[in-house]
């Protein structure tokens, strides 16, 4: 009986000891990082370089004979997903910046591969405008969108979450094709 007694008050006396020891020094306090004005806004300005830059580098890279290349039977060609990268980067940088998109010729998935990529460059310069004069003010204003009112924030949102999805998509045709994705390469 005494022996099974012994483990648990060694615990115990050990759990006091510990209990009192002095409490390690407090690191010095750092100042808080002030806060940013429009954050929503300022993140996607913050993020469309370099998503900008992977995803016309990922399109660039693909041969321009590879841009009928589709996946599975099911699946787009790697021309229509450029084309719809475009058409995105248009709808959702207007709708989420309130700024009214340019009349441009609408990119086809046929179309040939150094046309594709102008009107991705082109379509990332519009975001780039758009994004540079938006602020989170408008965020909660409802426009129409896709037969339905959203909020400005949905467009946000939306382009944050193309742009990754978009290269993601890319990526995988460019491996599929011997490829490596500009994110991979050293």
């Amino acid at each position: 009986m005494k022996k099974a007694l012994v483990i648990p008050i060694l615990l115990l006396v050990a759990a006091a000891a510990i209990a009192q020891t002095a409490p390690p020094q407090a690191k010095p306090t750092q100042a808080a990082p002030a806060q940013v004005k429009d954050p929503i806004s300022s993140a996607l300005r913050d993020i469309l370089p370099n998503r900008q830059k992977n995803t016309v580098a990922a399109v660039e890279a693909m041969p321009a004979d590879k841009f009928s290349f589709k996946p599975s039977a099911d699946q787009m060609t790697f021309g229509h997903l450029v084309a719809h990268m475009v058409e995105a980067n248009y709808g959702l940088c207007s709708g989420a910046a309130a700024a009214p998109a340019p009349k441009v010729e609408e990119a086809k998935d046929t179309d040939a591969k150094d046309k594709l990529v102008a009107a991705l460059k082109a379509s990332f310069d519009f975001c780039g405008e758009a994004l540079g004069k938006m602020d989170d003010s408008k965020l909660g204003e409802m426009t129409e969108g896709h037969g339905q009112p959203l909020s400005r924030a949905r467009y946000a949102l939306g382009i944050a979450s193309n742009w990754a999805d978009h290269y993601a998509e890319a990526a995988m045709y460019l491996r599929q094709n011997g490829i490596l994705p500009p994110t991979a390469k050293k």
